[in-house]
C-alpha cells in the first residue's frame, strides 16, 4: 500500500514540474503537438504575438483530431474548436487611436479600416519567401478550417500583445482538466522550431485556469475583431486558393508587369491639341511612352527607333509641342544636312519653337542658347563616340543638362554597342541605371565573377557594354527605346478592307492608306566571257586588289621611330592617330574597291584613277622633302556616305576633266608621268585647307616611297585589264533603260546606287538616251529636299508644275533616310549594297504611310546564271579582308553573309524584302503593352480582374513540343529588374530571352488550365534562388593584377606601411586607412578611376598619388558607396507558367 501511495505522490510531483522546450535540447513543436494529441484534448486556444500562417504546418493535423466543445463567449454558448488570438499584428496607430473613443462601440468604417490593413499584411506575408507543395496544402487546410468553424481567429487591439501561451481543454479529466505552455516561441515556423526560445508546460490546475481565464478576458474585449473571414479570403484569393487561375490570366499578368512603364505613360500625359487629328494612335502612344522616358530624372532620354515610314518625324515634333507648352522652352534638331529643309517644313507647319543644325556643323557649346529638349534625328550616324563631332554633341548636352530624344530607324548596326554609343550622349558612366547585365552576370558565374573581371560599376552602361546577351540589351533599352515594326502595327492598329481582305489605316479625314505588299524582281542582264563585266570580275582582277598594301592608310608601319622621338607634342599626337586608326582603314578601303566594282565599271576606273593620284601626291612630297598631308581620309570618317569621296582632302574642282558623260569610251591614264604631272598642282591645292593636317616626311622609312610606287604599278595594271568602258555595252545600263521606257513606261521609279560617281554616269547616260524628267540626288546636292518634292509632291504636300514634276529620280543612299517619296511604288537597286538592310531601308523610303499603290516593286541587278558566282567572291573576299583588319565605320558591314537573301532576291522569292517577319524587333515594352490593349479593348473587365490575380500565382497549359515541357517563372528583383525563366520538367535551362518566353505564354481566353507538374513549385523556387544568388555582397574584390584598382590598392597599403613623419601624420595615416578600406570594398567611381589611372601611367609620385586618394575620400569622390549591398533583399515572384506537353 504504502509503495502505490509512493508513487501517486511522484506521478503528482512529475504532472506539476514544469517541462522546458527551447528549439535546442526539445523542440517546441513536440510539446505543442503534443498537449494538442493529448487524451482527452477537445478543443485548444493560443494567445501569440505573431502568426505566420504557413506555421500552421505544424499543427494542421493535430487540428484535425480535435473534437471541439461548447465556450462561454459574450453570454451565449459557442462550439470551438481553436481559437486563436493574436496580439502583435496591427494597424496603424492612428486607427487604433480612432477606436478609443467615447463611442460605446468601435465604429463600422474604422473596423473595417482596421480589417483591410490587417488583411494587407497577411496578404504580403504570403508573397515572401519561396512557395511550396506543402505550403499550399497547409494553406488550403487552414482555409478549409476555418470555413468549418474549427478555427476562429481575432486581433487583439486594445494595447500591444506579445504574450505566448497555448492552452489545452480536457474537460472530462477531473485532476487536470487545462495543460498550458507559456513562454516566447510564436505561431511561426522559426518560433517551433529554429530559434533558441524559453517555453515551460505548466500543469497544475490553479495555474492552467487563471492562465484560461486571462484569455477568456482578452478574447471577448471589445476591441478585439474577428478576422477569420478575412483570412479565409486572403487565402483562397491567394496563389495557394484552390481555384484554377486560367493561363491566359498568367499570360495577360506577366503583359501587364511587362508594360508598366508604357501604361503609366499613356495614363499620365496628353497629346498636345495642335497633333490630335494629325497622329494615329499608335503615334500618340509613342509619344506618350517617350514622354515619360524623358520624364524620368535618372534617365535623361528616350529614342523612338520604328523602322522606316511609321512617321516618327511628326511624333518627335508632337514631343517637342509638348515640351513647348509646359516649359515654355525652345527645342534644338540636330540633324543631317540634307534633312535640315525638311526639318523646316515641319517647324513651320506646327509652329514650332526651335532651332535646327546640321550634325556637320560645329556647336559654340559655352555660348548656345538654352534648350529644355534636343532632338537627335538620324542618331545611328553618332555611333563613333571618339569622334569630333560626336564630343562636341555630347558636351553640349552635359553642359545644358536637358533631354534628348534620339531618332532612328537603326538603333543598331552590327554591335550592341552602337546602342551604348547612342545613350552615352545623355547616360553617364556612373549613372545608376537601376539595372545589371543579368544574362551576362549569369554565364560567367555570378556578381562576384564580374567584380572579379571588371572595375565597373554592376548598374552602369560599361556593365552593359561587356555584354553580347540580346535579353541584357532588351531590359536596358526598355527604359528608352520605343520600336515598333510594320507588321506590328498592321497586326494591332491597321483596320481589313471587307472587300479585299486588306489591311489599312483609316486617317481622320476617312481616307484609307494601305499596307502594300512588297514583291521582289530580279533584272538579269548577260555578260559574255571577255567582255567588259567578265573582265571586272575576273581572278586576275580580284588577286591584284587583293595584293595593294595601301600604304596611304598604313603610315604607321614605315614610321622611324627613332627619328620621331624627336617630333613635336602635335606631329606625336597626329602619329598616334594614324596608329589607331591605320590598320581599320586599310580594310575599309580595300571593301570600297570591291564594292565599286558591284557599282559600276566607271566608278572603279574613277577609283583606281583617284588612288594613283594621291599615291602620286605623296612621291611628290617626299621626293621633294616636303610635309606629307593627313586628312579625314586616314581616320576613319563618322559620317562616311559611300556616295561620294566628300571627306576626301584631295578633292579638286578640276578633278571633273576625268569624268566623261558623252557616248565615248571611258578611258583614265595608264601613264604614270600623267599623274605625276598633276601631283604638284594637287598639292598646292591642299595648302590652307581646313581638314588637312601635315607631318615631316623625315619620320618615315624609304620603303613608303618603295611601297607607294609598287602600289601604283599594280592600279596601271589593274586599268589596263579593266581597259576603257564602253556605255553603249553597259548590259546593266541598257537594262534598267529598257525598265524605264518600256516595263514601267509612266511609273515614277526611284534607282538606288551607293556611289554619286554611278549616279553622275547613269544620270548623264539615260538623260542622252532621251529619259526625260529625271533627277539626281547625292551627297553633294545642296538641296536635296527640293529635288524630292518634285518627284514626290502629294506625299510632300508641294505644289509643283507638270513640267517640273520628276519621274525619274537617280539617288544614293543619302536618301535612305528622312525623306518621303511614296508618290513612287517602283524601287531600282543598280548595285547591291553588301549588307541587305540597307535594301530593307530602301525599299522603306516608299513604303510608308498614304502609299496608294497595291505593291511596291524592289528591282535589283544580277549578272545571268551567276549569283553563286557573286556569292562565292563575297564570301571571299570578306573572309581576306577580316584577316587583316575590322571593317569598321561605315553604315553598313561588309558583307553579313547574306547568301540566302540574294539567292532569294535573283529568284524573287516573296518575303525577301520584308523588314519585319515577326515582331522580334519590338521593343518589349511596347510588345507587352500591346498584349494588354488588345486584351483590354476587347474585354474592359480584366482590367479590374488581372490587377487582382495574386502575385506567385499560377496555372498550367498545353504545349505541343515535349522539348517545351516546364515552368516559366517570372520575378522582380529588388531594383526592378525583371527576370523570366525557362526550365524544363528536369530542371534544366531552356530560355532566358524575355520574347522566347513571352511567345510561349501566349495562349487565349479558352486555354484550358490543366493540372500543374509535381514539381512546378520546386521549379519556381529553383528559378527565384537562382536570381537571389546572384544579388550577393562582393566586397572585397579588387580585380585583376592589371587593373587600376588593385594597382591603387596595393600602392596605398605599400605607403600605409611607412614610418610617420611631419608631413604623413597619424590624422592622415587614419584617414589612408579609411580610403583604402573603402576601396577594398566598393568599386571605384569612373572619374576617380580615370585620375588615378592616368597619374600612375604618367609617372606621378606616391606622396601625389596618397594626397589624391585622401582628398578623393574626404570630398566623397572615391568610390560609388553602394547602400543597396548592405540590404538583404529578395526577388518578389510575379507569377509562373506551368508548359505541360
Amino acid at each position: 500500500m504504502s509503495n502505490f501511495i509512493a508513487s501517486n505522490i511522484i506521478k503528482q510531483q512529475d504532472i506539476y514540474m514544469a517541462r522546458i522546450y527551447d528549439n535546442i535540447k526539445t523542440k517546441f513543436t513536440e510539446g505543442l503537438q503534443g498537449i494538442i494529441t493529448n487524451v482527452g484534448v477537445k478543443r485548444v486556444d493560443f494567445c501569440v504575438g505573431y502568426f505566420n500562417l504557413r506555421g500552421w504546418n505544424l499543427v494542421v493535423d493535430q487540428m484535425d483530431t480535435l473534437t471541439g466543445d461548447y465556450v462561454y463567449e459574450n453570454d451565449k454558448h459557442t462550439f470551438r474548436k481553436c481559437r486563436l488570438l493574436i496580439g502583435m499584428h496591427r494597424p496603424t496607430e492612428e486607427l487604433i487611436r480612432q477606436l478609443y473613443t467615447d463611442q460605446p462601440l468601435p465604429d463600422a468604417n474604422y473596423v473595417s479600416q482596421c480589417k483591410l490593413e490587417i488583411a494587407r499584411d497577411f496578404r504580403r506575408q504570403l508573397q515572401l519567401g519561396f512557395p511550396t507543395k506543402q505550403d499550399e496544402f497547409t494553406l488550403r487546410r487552414l482555409s478549409a478550417q476555418m470555413k468549418e468553424e474549427k478555427v476562429c481567429v481575432k486581433l487583439y487591439l486594445r494595447e500591444p500583445l506579445h504574450a505566448k501561451l497555448y492552452l489545452a481543454y480536457r474537460p472530462d479529466d477531473n485532476f487536470n482538466k487545462i495543460q498550458a505552455i507559456m513562454g516566447s516561441s510564436n505561431l511561426t515556423y522559426s518560433g517551433l522550431t529554429k530559434q533558441g526560445e524559453l517555453n515551460a508546460e505548466f500543469g497544475d490546475s490553479d495555474s492552467a485556469e487563471k492562465l484560461a481565464y486571462w484569455f477568456d478576458e482578452r478574447w471577448e474585449d471589445k476591441f478585439c475583431l474577428d478576422i477569420t473571414k478575412e483570412l479565409i479570403e486572403i487565402i483562397d484569393n491567394s496563389w495557394a486558393g484552390d481555384k484554377d487561375i486560367p493561363p491566359y490570366y498568367i499570360y495577360l499578368k506577366t503583359a501587364y508587369h511587362l508594360s508598366e512603364e508604357a501604361r503609366s505613360g499613356i495614363k499620365e500625359f496628353t497629346i498636345p491639341a495642335e497633333f490630335k487629328n494629325c497622329l494615329f494612335d499608335f503615334q500618340q502612344t509613342a509619344v506618350k511612352i517617350a514622354a515619360r522616358h524623358l520624364n524620368n530624372e535618372k534617365r535623361g532620354g528616350a529614342m523612338i527607333g520604328d523602322v522606316v515610314g511609321l512617321g516618327k518625324t511628326i511624333t518627335a515634333c508632337a514631343i517637342a509641342k509638348m515640351y513647348e507648352n509646359t516649359f515654355g522652352s525652345n527645342t534644338l534638331i540636330i540633324c543631317p544636312a540634307n534633312l535640315q529643309d525638311m526639318w523646316a517644313k515641319y517647324r513651320k507647319q506646327y509652329d514650332l519653337k526651335a532651332d535646327i543644325l546640321s550634325m556637320a556643323r560645329p556647336i559654340d557649346v559655352d555660348n548656345a542658347r538654352y534648350y529644355k529638349l534636343i532632338i537627335i534625328d538620324e542618331s545611328h550616324n553618332l555611333r563613333n563616340n571618339q569622334g569630333i563631332r560626336y564630343r562636341n554633341i555630347r558636351d553640349l548636352i552635359q553642359k545644358q543638362d536637358c533631354k534628348v530624344l534620339l531618332l532612328t530607324a537603326t538603333p543598331y548596326n552590327k554591335q550592341y554597342k552602337d546602342l551604348s554609343s547612342q545613350l552615352r550622349l545623355f547616360v553617364d558612366d556612373d549613372t545608376d541605371l537601376g539595372i545589371r547585365p543579368e544574362a551576362y552576370i549569369r554565364s560567367i558565374g555570378g556578381e562576384r565573377k564580374f567584380a572579379e573581371l571588371h572595375e565597373d560599376f554592376v548598374r552602369s552602361i560599361k556593365a552593359f557594354e561587356r555584354s553580347d546577351c540580346q535579353e541584357d540589351w532588351s531590359e536596358l533599352m526598355k527604359l528608352f527605346l520605343i520600336r515598333r515594326t510594320r507588321t506590328f502595327i498592321k497586326d494591332n492598329y491597321a483596320k481589313t478592307d471587307p472587300t479585299n481582305g486588306r489591311k489599312y489605316l483609316e486617317f481622320r479625314d476617312g481616307h484609307k492608306s494601305y499596307f502594300p505588299d512588297r514583291v521582289p524582281k530580279a533584272v538579269k542582264f548577260q555578260t559574255v566571257d571577255g567582255d567588259q563585266y567578265s573582265r571586272l570580275y575576273s581572278e586576275q582582277m580580284i588577286d591584284m586588289m587583293e595584293s595593294l598594301k595601301l600604304p596611304r592608310y598604313g603610315l604607321i608601319h614605315y614610321l622611324d621611330k627613332k627619328k620621331a622621338e624627336v617630333a613635336s607634342q602635335y606631329e606625336t599626337e597626329l602619329i598616334a592617330n594614324l596608329s589607331r586608326a591605320g590598320e581599320r582603314m586599310m580594310g575599309f578601303c580595300k571593301s570600297t574597291f570591291f564594292k565599286r566594282v558591284d557599282s559600276s565599271g566607271y566608278a572603279f576606273l574613277l577609283t583606281l584613277y583617284r588612288h594613283i593620284l594621291r599615291n602620286a601626291v605623296y612621291i611628290y612630297a617626299i621626293d621633294n622633302n616636303l610635309k606629307l598631308p593627313i586628312g579625314d581620309e586616314n581616320t576613319l570618317p563618322e559620317d562616311f556616305i559611300d556616295d561620294a569621296d566628300i571627306n576626301d582632302i584631295f578633292t579638286n574642282d578640276s578633278e571633273g576633266e576625268e569624268r566623261s558623260y558623252d557616248d565615248n569610251l571611258v578611258s583614265i591614264p595608264n601613264d604614270m608621268d600623267i599623274y605625276m604631272g598633276k601631283a604638284e598642282e594637287y598639292y598646292n591645292g591642299l595648302i590652307g585647307k581646313d581638314n588637312v593636317q601635315w607631318i615631316e616626311t623625315k619620320y618615315f622609312k624609304h620603303t613608303l616611297r618603295q611601297q607607294l610606287n609598287k602600289d601604283c604599278r599594280q592600279l596601271i595594271a589593274m586599268v589596263n585589264l579593266c581597259e576603257a568602258w564602253n556605255p553603249q555595252t553597259d548590259q546593266k545600263l541598257n537594262e534598267l533603260e529598257k525598265l524605264l521606257n518600256h516595263t514601267h513606261r509612266g511609273d515614277k521609279v526611284i534607282v538606288f546606287t551607293q556611289y554619286s560617281d554611278t549616279a553622275d554616269y547613269v544620270y548623264h547616260q539615260l538623260k542622252r538616251r532621251g529619259v526625260q524628267h529625271i533627277g539626281k540626288v547625292t551627297g553633294g546636292t545642296k538641296n536635296p529636299t527640293a529635288i524630292v518634292e518634285r518627284f514626290s509632291p502629294l506625299s510632300n504636300k508641294s505644289e509643283v508644275s507638270a513640267e517640273g514634276e520628276l519621274r525619274v529620280l537617280i539617288a544614293t543612299d543619302v536618301l535612305s533616310d528622312g525623306q518621303n517619296l511614296q508618290d513612287a511604288h517602283v524601287i531600282v537597286n543598280y548595285d547591291l549594297p553588301w549588307a541587305i538592310i540597307r535594301l530593307i531601308q530602301r525599299a522603306g523610303r516608299v513604303d510608308r504611310i498614304d502609299q496608294r499603290s497595291e505593291q511596291i516593286y524592289c528591282y535589283s541587278f544580277f549578272p545571268t546564271d551567276k549569283v553563286e558566282e557573286i556569292i562565292r567572291l563575297r564570301t571571299r573576299l570578306n573572309e581576306r579582308i577580316n584577316e587583316n583588319a575590322s571593317v569598321v565605320g561605315s553604315d553598313e558591314v561588309f558583307f553579313e553573309g547574306n547568301e540566302q537573301n540574294l539567292r532569294d532576291m535573283y529568284n524573287e522569292k516573296s518575303g525577301s524584302l520584308d523588314d519585319d517577319d515577326d515582331d522580334m524587333d519590338v521593343d518589349l515594352g511596347s510588345q507587352a503593352y500591346q498584349i494588354w490593349k488588345n486584351a483590354t479593348d476587347a474585354n474592359p473587365d480584366l482590367k479590374r480582374i488581372i490587377p487582382e490575380v495574386p502575385n506567385i500565382a499560377y496555372a498550367t497549359k498545353k504545349t505541343d513540343n515535349v522539348v517545351e515541357d516546364g515552368v516559366i517563372t517570372y520575378a522582380r528583383t529588388y531594383n526592378d529588374f525583371d527576370v523570366l525563366t525557362w526550365y524544363n520538367s528536369r530542371g534544366e535551362i531552356v530560355s532566358q530571352s524575355q520574347r522566347r518566353i513571352l511567345q510561349a505564354m501566349a495562349c487565349t481566353i479558352n486555354e484550358p488550365c490543366l493540372p500543374a507538374q509535381d514539381n512546378h513549385l520546386a521549379l519556381v523556387e529553383k528559378a527565384v534562388k537562382g536570381i537571389k544568388n546572384e544579388n550577393i555582397n562582393v566586397g572585397g574584390i579588387i580585380g585583376s593584377r592589371f587593373s587600376t584598382k588593385r594597382k591603387i590598392y596595393e600602392l596605398l597599403n605599400h605607403y600605409y606601411e611607412q614610418p610617420l613623419t611631419l608631413i604623413y601624420t597619424q590624422e592622415k595615416k587614419d584617414l589612408l586607412k579609411f580610403a583604402i578600406d573603402q576601396i577594398y570594398n566598393y568599386p571605384l567611381l569612373e572619374n576617380s578611376k580615370f585620375i588615378l589611372g592616368r597619374m600612375m601611367r604618367t609617372g606621378s609620385t606616391h606622396d601625389d598619388i596618397v594626397e589624391t586618394v585622401v582628398e578623393m575620400y574626404e570630398n566623397a569622390n572615391l568610390c560609388r558607396i553602394d547602400e543597396d549591398k548592405t540590404k538583404h533583399k529578395d526577388p518578389i515572384i510575379i507569377c509562373s507558367m506551368g508548359l505541360k506537353s
